[in-house]
């Protein structure tokens, strides 16, 4: 079949004002927030599960690649149509459904994005939990493919604690749900198994969501540092100490330097790091928590705690954290996140590594992390026009997994894999791991034409 049939089919299906086939078009949905493009042949906007179905029909029959595609901020390139194909687009997939209060549940389309669903539900004293930074553009559909976290994964956990059940349509278009409202199920939990797939083995329509009572009480704290050292020191404490805060954020100075060009929050541009520490739940017993906190920051050498005043103090403070990705395009034009996790205790010797490593690769990097568990984002920042230079980045960031690695950790913590890290998929699995997530891939998709050539790598030939 070539474009201009798979385009008219795609029409009958989803209407011929949601099938976008000129080069324009086309070129907009070849690229997300990682450093790879490709050009799908054909994107379609489905706007029901019946759509999805027919078009997953099909791609099947005709064996086209075909992905799932939300905001495009994926850092890894899962969304990138390698093979070309179809790249389905759930925009117009944006609503929600269903706010169930008495069972506490949502349930949406994945093309809803994620703040927007956080916004609806607080009206009504509650809260969906995952907060990845890009959640003002981030979908509800991507967060579940990457298994998304954000600062409060520390207390709450990450988006497959917050998961129910799924409407999934299969690789012949067939519609399942996995799960529902029911906290008990019996079976296999293949919810469990879509959450973190990245779209590899099937695209979700529906998700059903669990809700928390929003805290009636939060304390947010700022607290400066000399050392990163003293700052990663702290977050191992205060967890040995038995509070589990509801986040515990690091920045360090180049990051801080960078918001401040373009955030004016206020941070110290003469300390080495700052940590957010916040606190939520009942108002009974805070305030000793709070100042527990302050005393295990003193014995950590810390130079100064700040106590949020307000709302407006508190929401300045996490608008530096939650933009600091994007402020550093005032230091240079691209950056390469990486995304390992380390033990908490490991934090400070792996920090000392990135550093050894910026120096090794001369690249400038930059910290922000949530430190809480363990989750390093460190920013290579660099110009991708600079061939040279773009590949000592590519190489230090292989050096820092590798760092995260070599002291017990892994090579993702939600960014998942994607394109960029299939050859180090090798640091953590042996040939068997990874040979066995292939045949469940098959199971799924035995002819590999959704979302191809994603966080499996292909079997290595000997010669």
């Amino acid at each position: 079949m070539d474009n201009k049939e798979l385009a008219e089919r795609l029409r009958e299906i989803a209407g011929k004002d949601y099938v976008l086939t000129s080069d324009m078009d086309r070129m907009l949905y070849s690229y997300d927030a990682s450093l790879e493009k490709a050009i799908p042949d054909v994107v379609v906007l489905p706007n029901s599960t019946e759509e999805v179905s027919k078009i997953m029909s099909l791609a099947y029959r005709e064996k086209i690649p075909i992905l799932g595609r939300g905001s495009g901020t994926n850092l890894t390139g899962g969304s990138i149509p390698v093979k070309g194909g179809i790249v389905v687009h759930f925009s117009r997939m944006n609503r929600i459904l269903e706010i169930d209060i008495p069972n506490r549940t949502a349930t949406v389309e994945p093309g809803v994005i994620t703040l927007d669903l956080q916004t609806e539900v607080l009206k009504k004293g509650f809260i969906y939990q995952p907060d990845p930074a890009s959640q003002k553009v981030s979908t509800i559909g991507g967060n579940i493919a990457e298994n998304s976290g954000g600062p409060h994964c520390l207390k709450y956990g990450v988006t497959s604690n917050h998961i129910l059940g799924l409407e999934v349509v299969l690789n012949d278009g067939t519609v399942i749900w996995t799960g529902g409202k029911s906290r008990d199920n019996p079976g296999y939990d293949l919810a469990g198994l879509f959450v973190g797939s990245e779209g590899t083995l099937g695209l979700v329509t529906k998700a059903i969501l669990k809700l928390e009572r929003a805290p009636e009480t939060i304390k947010t704290m700022l607290a400066i540092y000399e050392t990163i050292e003293d700052g990663a020191n702290t977050v191992s404490a205060i967890i040995a100490e038995g509070i589990v805060p509801a986040t515990l954020e690091m920045m360090d100075n180049p990051v801080m330097r960078a918001v401040e060009e373009t955030i004016k929050v206020g941070y110290p541009l003469d300390a080495a790091a700052v940590l957010i520490i916040e606190l939520d739940g009942m108002p009974e017993g805070m305030d000793e928590k709070a100042q527990k906190i302050m005393e295990i920051c003193k014995q950590n050498n810390v130079r100064e705690v700040k106590l949020a005043k307000d709302d407006a103090e508190r929401d300045l403070l996490w608008a530096g954290r939650k933009g600091a990705f994007g402020a550093v395009g005032q230091v240079r034009p691209s950056y390469l996140c990486c995304d390992g996790t380390v033990p908490r205790t490991k934090l400070p010797e792996v920090l000392n590594k990135v550093m050894d490593i910026s120096k090794k690769y001369d690249v400038p990097i930059g910290n922000v992390f949530h430190a809480g568990d363990g989750n390093l984002h460190p920013l290579i920042m660099f110009d991708e026009r600079n061939k040279d230079e773009l590949k000592r980045v590519l190489k230090a960031s292989t050096d820092i997994l590798k760092a995260c690695v070599d002291v017990g950790g892994t090579i993702s913590g939600e960014h998942g894999v994607g394109l960029e890290k299939l050859k180090e998929t090798s640091f953590i699995f042996c040939e068997n791991d990874i040979e066995f997530e292939r045949h469940i891939k098959k199971a799924f998709d035995p002819d590999d034409f959704i979302n191809p050539g994603k966080m499996i790598p292909e079997p290595v030939c000997e010669q």
